[in-house]
């Protein structure tokens, strides 16, 4: 399955849980909504993926963590707030560059349509 595949996949996952949640609640409930919804289409999602940072000889560990890994492939960064600012949008660019992964869905449930909350990104590796 591609990228592109498993995306579509993860905004329609993203919807059904969006349109019985509607917007408001933490990201915390939004995320385990929609692992939930991407393991019963029987996709394989793993949360919390630790992010080290290596710089030259040292590995840091600073507590980077990515909330969703789909099919190893696609990280989703799950936000729930007022507006998308451009650190949410440096953080899921840095998460992309550091796990060498090429597609990112940055999805804002506290919006009223949902697709104004999805935002992609692509690292041109």
């Amino acid at each position: 399955m591609t990228e592109n595949d498993i995306s579509r996949k993860i905004i329609g996952a993203a919807i059904e849980v969006h349109k019985a949640l509607g917007p408001g609640l933490f990201e915390s409930a939004y995320q385990e909504c929609l692992m939930y919804e991407l393991i019963q289409q029987g996709l394989e999602v793993e949360k919390e993926i630790p992010m080290p940072v290596v710089y030259k000889d040292i590995k840091l560990d600073h507590g980077y963590r990515i909330d969703l890994l789909v099919e190893g492939k696609v990280v989703i960064e799950v936000k729930s707030l007022e507006g998308i600012l451009p650190v949410h949008e440096a953080q899921i660019l840095t998460y992309l560059k550091l796990g060498n992964f090429k597609l990112g869905l940055l999805i804002n449930f506290n919006v009223d349509l949902l697709k104004n909350g999805v935002h992609r990104f692509v690292n041109k590796l």
